[in-house]
Parts: structure tokens; sequence; C-alpha cells
């Protein structure tokens, strides 16, 4: 094995143009650790919020990213074998240490789950984060029964469009918005029942043409589309905030009993280790690859160009999830 890799290197916030590539050494595993050999990874807005500036308490320099896929280098404590197909997300990766943005990375081997499939790395390193927040959000957060109805307000993000399918799967009506009338097509391709144009305020004509309105809102866009959510949701409904595609966090003025409508629950998912393990990846990889599970596959791009595959997602211009490959 080579001693040095290639890196992608942030040392300061900023634009995209702050991620270098650099030579830096291979990390070496302690007990408890794992070293992959990354062969892709997704984007995630995440970190571009880090390489933004926008994460408290990230030490500079850092090699950014939360996900990675790849094979098994080396775990001395005998967790995995050597050559084993292997993802990784979240704990720290890329905040509190060095993440997937690289040749080589070391993780907690808490945080690893094998995989077996003939999927190219490309696909597969699309899955692990996107599914995570996708099955966590529906299945952990909004605690989703067959039978109900599921609006997903950001629908044509790639975590909707996982949610979307892996919804139609359980039993689920489902509606999906987009700012653009193109968006109704990407939906529609992975099954979605009902597609609204959303104008920012579609509570009136979701409870119109839905008959009442929805049981569960899986809310991607964030804070300013959060209040409209609310007022689409049923009685003894749910809404759950797992995204902020529309840049906001925070909700200014928020008085609760204006803006959440009786009997209506507001919840957050953001997902965390536990969550990752706790999810049947092999399940989803499996479908992914046997085609009951459609995913919608963004742009691939090469480590080198890591500035354009930033620039790609600062304007919400992929049309599904973001890979970077390494070789």
């Amino acid at each position: 094995m080579s001693q040095s890799m290639k890196a992608v290197v942030m040392h300061e916030p900023g634009g995209p143009e702050v991620l270098r590539i650099e030579q830096r050494p291979v990390p070496e595993p302690r007990e408890g650790q794992v070293l992959m050999r990354v062969e892709a990874f997704g984007l995630n807005r995440s970190e571009l919020f880090t390489r933004q500036g926008h994460s408290p308490g990230v030490a500079f320099p850092r090699i950014l990213g939360i996900e990675a896929v790849g094979s098994v280098v080396e775990a001395p404590g005998g967790e995995f074998q050597a050559g084993q197909v292997v993802a990784t997300v979240m704990g720290g990766m890329g905040r509190q240490f060095d993440g997937g943005y690289a040749e080589y990375t070391v993780v907690p081997a808490s945080q690893v789950q094998a995989i077996s499939t003939q999927l190219p790395w490309d696909r597969l390193g699309a899955l692990p984060e996107m599914l995570q927040t996708a099955w966590g959000a529906l299945f952990r957060a909004l605690r989703l029964k067959p039978g109900e109805r599921l609006l997903i307000r950001g629908g044509t993000t790639s975590v909707g469009l996982a949610a979307a399918a892996i919804a139609k799967g359980h039993g689920i009506e489902v509606g999906a918005t987009s700012r653009h009338a193109a968006g109704e097509l990407l939906v529609r391709a992975v099954g979605v029942d009902r597609f609204f144009l959303d104008s920012g305020a579609i509570a009136e004509t979701v409870r119109r043409e839905w008959d009442g309105g929805v049981d569960k809102v899986l809310e991607l866009v964030g804070a300013t589309t959060l209040a409209d959510s609310l007022l689409t949701t049923r009685e003894g409904g749910v809404v759950c905030m797992a995204g902020m595609v529309g840049n906001r966090w925070s909700l200014s003025d928020f008085a609760p009993m204006d803006v959440i409508p009786t009997a209506v629950s507001l919840t957050t998912y953001s997902g965390g280790v536990s969550d990752f393990m706790a999810m049947p990846l092999q399940k989803l990889v499996d479908q992914v690859a046997g085609g009951t599970l459609p995913i919608a596959a963004g742009r691939v791009f090469h480590i080198d160009d890591i500035v354009d595959a930033h620039r790609t997602m600062e304007s919400n211009a992929a049309g599904g999830k973001i890979v970077v490959v390494t070789r």
C-alpha cells in the first residue's frame, strides 16, 4: 500500500474553491477502528454548510465527508476482514475527525456495515446516508404505517425521491412537491401518486385535492415551508423536518399556538450512527440492485473535480444524489 493518498483538504471556510486536492499520509487504524479504501462517497448538504463555516467546533485543516463506501484494508480489532465491501456514515466524520473525501479514511468499527453486492461503486456510493435519512425519517420519526397518506415537501431531492420509493414499497399513498413543473417526471418515475407544484403556500390545494389533508409530512425544504406543511396535515398527523434545501434552519417569531394546528405533531430527524447501524442496509441495497427500489441517480464526478461537484450541489442542479469516485 502506498504511504500517501489523495485527499480533499479544507484549510478555511469559503466557496467551493477552498476544497484543495493534496497528498496526505494514509492514516493508521488503532484497535476498534477500520482503515477503508474509499471508492466512492455521496455529497451532502451538511458538508456544504461545514464548508461555508456554519458547523461550529470544526478545526481546520479538515477533510470533509460524512459518508463513504469502499473496502476494508485493515481492522486491527478483527471486526472485519480485509477486502470486505463496507459503508460508513456520520459519527463525527468530516467534522470531529477526517472524513470520506479521500482515497483512504479511518473510522470507528462501530459505525461500519459490511455489504455483499455487485452494484458498481458509483451507484453504491449514493446510498448510505440517503437511505439512512429516508428510512429513519419515515419509520423512526414519522412511524409510517401502510394505508397512510404521506406528503414529501421537497420531493425531487435525493432523500425525497428515495423516501417516496421506500414508502411506495410499504403500501403508502405518496404525494410530492417541487417548485418546478419538470419535477413531476422525476417523482412519478419513483411511483409518486400525486404531484403538487410548490408555490410555498399549497396547504389549501393539498387539503382540497387530497380529501382533507395528509397523515404524515416529510419536510425536506425546511423552515421556509414548515408552517404551510403543518397546515396540510389532518388532526392526529405528524410533520417531520429532516432537511433544509431552502437554506433556513430557524423560524423567526415562532409562535407555536399560531403555527402548529390543534392535535398535529411536529418532530425532527437528524439521524446518527445508531440509526445507520439499525437500518436494513443490505436489504435496501438488494432492492436497489434488483430494480424494486428505484433510486434517482444524479451526476458522478471524479475526486479531482470536487470543486465542480460542490458547485453543482450548491446550485441544486443534480437531479439526484451526487457521487464522487476516487479512481
